[in-house]
């Protein structure tokens, strides 16, 4: 029986339970969790960004907003998995002793709590060597990183945890992808092992499930994350002009 999935904004979007997702990802490839506000002000300006996301083994529907709108205008109910009960379970299901894990990490005070984090939750000593800080990479175009490369195909990683924010993991994780590696899970799941590790506000099981995580980010940092999230109104404009497809894309000089 094949993977059940639903295209929406071009994408393909995985289907089913998070136990079905999570047993699919371990068997590798590059998984991503596109935000909302990511999809908004990327699709149809970063071809990088477009592009990972097509190539990607599994698409999951993170965005609420999507999950609502096709509810109420299509009158078709999708399932909605987001980054963070993905990686929850994820993480639980991971035999720490069989699966080596490189963690992608955008600074050193990220990488401190999430290590100390894990540590704590799965009584498992995880190794610094296995952290890998990410520099600061082009916000547009695609992404090469020869010392990661280096680090991927030395340590053989099971699992690469990418955790550098959305618009940018995606492309990274591409990259990866493009090394070869088939049985290496490339895990891009946006700010989810932040707010697992306590680096970003904790977000209860009951919110995400209501779609309420967005009101508990900008309530901790609304200066931050409500100009982000009005944006990402945007989202409503694609869906109802685009549907299924692909929206044009409106390429910088830089992107081309």
């Amino acid at each position: 029986m094949g993977v059940e999935k639903e295209k929406v904004l071009g994408v393909s979007f995985f289907q089913g339970t998070v136990t079905a997702a999570c047993n699919l990802a371990r068997k590798g490839g590059l998984i991503v969790a596109p935000s909302g506000p990511g999809m908004a002000s990327d699709l149809q300006s970063r071809d990088g960004y477009v592009k990972a996301l097509l190539c990607a083994d599994m698409c999951l529907l993170d965005s609420g907003l999507i999950s609502l709108w096709s509810k109420f205008f299509r009158c078709k109910s999708l399932v909605r998995l987001s980054g963070l009960a993905f990686l929850g379970q994820y993480l639980k299901s991971t035999d720490w002793k069989k699966e080596k894990a490189l963690w992608v990490m955008p600074n050193q005070q990220d990488s401190d709590r999430m290590l100390d984090w894990l540590t704590k939750e799965y009584g498992f000593c995880f190794d610094k060597n296995s952290v890998y800080i990410a520099p600061n990479y082009p916000q547009d175009g695609a992404i090469t990183d020869p010392l990661l490369q280096q680090k991927i195909e030395q340590f053989e990683p099971s699992n690469v945890f990418i955790q550098i924010g959305g618009g940018v993991q995606e492309r990274l994780g591409f990259f990866i992808q493009s090394m070869g590696k088939l049985d290496t899970s490339i895990l891009c799941t946006g700010a989810a092992l932040a707010f697992l590790s306590g680096r970003q506000v904790k977000i209860p099981q009951w919110a995400d499930f209501c779609f309420l995580g967005w009101a508990f980010r900008c309530l901790a940092n609304p200066r931050l994350f409500i100009p982000r999230y009005f944006r990402a109104l945007k989202l409503i404009y694609l869906l109802t002009r685009y549907g299924s497809k692909l929206p044009k894309l409106n390429l910088r000089s830089n992107e081309i």
